[in-house]
């Protein structure tokens, strides 16, 4: 009999066991933060601004200044900022890149539908602008390198000039009679 109650006892301690781990608190799952909301990215609102970059493309310089005023002139509005940025891009300065990087960042941080409308665009001018600027500081370190290389080749041949002439100042050793050339030994 005691080997029952033996192992009655074993699977009742089996079974408070198992009872017990059932009953512990599961994990927690970490909590996530709400998606953020979805917004339906509205096409024909970018329309006419492509239509304005084509237009602002084939604007003279005096031209894009007069655009430059009546955009300055108009309500502020994410579509505004666009048109500006686009505007500032079409100028040849890295101040105006920036000031373009700017408003499109403005327009990118926006939470407005009219402005969330319009963030495929604003990021697709703002990499072709960084791009730009990129590509500007290289050619300025690289035109750099070239006047520094003319300026080196400029000073080499300097010197070579100058032993040049001083060689030809050098007295003509005369040669001896035997070793002269053109006659023979």
């Amino acid at each position: 009999m005691t080997a029952c109650r033996l192992r009655n006892r074993w699977l009742g301690l089996l079974g408070a066991t198992l009872l017990a781990a059932c009953a512990t608190q599961p994990v927690p799952e970490p909590e996530s933060s709400p998606p953020p909301p979805v917004v339906k990215v509205d096409e024909a609102a970018m329309l006419p601004l492509l239509g304005y970059l084509q237009l602002l493309l084939q604007m003279s310089p005096q031209e894009l200044q007069r655009e430059r005023g009546v955009l300055a002139a108009i309500p502020q509005t994410p579509a505004t900022h666009v048109r500006l940025a686009m505007l500032l891009g079409q100028a040849r300065g890295p101040a105006d890149l920036l000031r373009a990087l700017g408003l499109l960042d403005g327009v990118l941080k926006s939470r407005e539908p009219a402005a969330a409308s319009l963030h495929p665009l604003a990021r697709a001018l703002a990499s072709q602008y960084q791009e730009r600027l990129k590509l500007e500081s290289q050619n300025d370190k690289l035109l750099q390198q070239l006047k520094d290389s003319q300026r080196r080749s400029s000073e080499l041949q300097e010197k070579l000039d100058a032993l040049t002439d001083i060689e030809r100042s050098l007295p003509v050793r005369p040669t001896p009679a035997g070793n002269a050339p053109g006659v023979p030994r």
